[in-house]
């Protein structure tokens, strides 16, 4: 029987905690497939392995307080061995949208500061091309969005506001989130740059020349492997 996505999602969680080795410092992502992840490695805690955790959101910190986990910061490990977490969607070349779950600002500081990136993921979120299905979230500073937005628009953009001007939905920060649907010629990964140079933006949830290593749980029960 084919395994529908939330067994996939599970069996590349159980296949990326596996990963952990003892003393390591480990990224502790944020989100529905990163949430299994480290629910899998509170299993592996209790069966003796020590290491400790970096949380990348304020939620994955309660979870992994609840489970035991022993957790740091970045301030006190400035260098993990090892970042796990998931995707919206990943391409061929390996390059990435996150922040979908809103954590992308610090979900990319402790990718960054990780030696090795796992990305986990079902095979839904392997795409052909980047936001081909999922928008590019930008984080931007609650002063002046709409300003924000304008410059967004001026590269290609069509910003929306996550959660709409009358609820907007706010960072473990303190920022707003605009979605960014982007025309489907555009070359995402070279819009990076462009994008984070704009004034009033914060982070955006491309994530490009990560060089991951990418779980991917599929439909006949296996998970494959690809190191980019």
């Amino acid at each position: 029987m084919a395994l529908d996505q939330a067994a996939q999602k599970a069996a590349a969680a159980v296949r990326a905690a596996m990963e952990v080795q003892p003393g390591m410092v480990v990224g502790l992502g944020s989100g529905s497939t990163a949430a299994l992840v480290v629910e899998s490695l509170g299993a592996r805690l209790r069966d003796g392995l020590r290491f400790f955790g970096v949380p990348t959101s304020e939620a994955t910190r309660l979870q992994a307080e609840r489970l035991g986990i022993p957790l740091t910061t970045l301030e006190e490990r400035p260098e993990l061995d090892l970042d796990i977490d998931g995707a919206d969607e990943v391409d061929p070349r390996g390059e990435l949208i996150k922040g979908l779950g809103g954590a992308l600002l610090r979900e990319k500081l402790v990718a960054s500061a990780a030696r090795r990136l796992i990305v986990v993921v079902d095979e839904g979120k392997r795409v052909a091309r980047l936001g081909g299905h999922a928008p590019v979230p930008v984080e931007v500073v609650r002063f002046g969005w709409r300003g924000t937005a304008a410059r967004l628009q001026a590269l290609g953009a069509a910003p929306e506001l996550r959660g709409g001007a009358g609820d907007p939905f706010v960072t473990d920060g303190g920022n707003h989130i605009l979605d960014c649907r982007f025309p489907e010629e555009a070359d995402l990964a070279r819009l990076a740059a462009p994008i984070k140079s704009l004034l009033g933006v914060v982070e955006h949830g491309l994530f490009v020349g990560m060089h991951p290593t990418v779980i991917t749980g599929q439909s006949d029960g296996n998970c494959s492997v690809h190191a980019f």
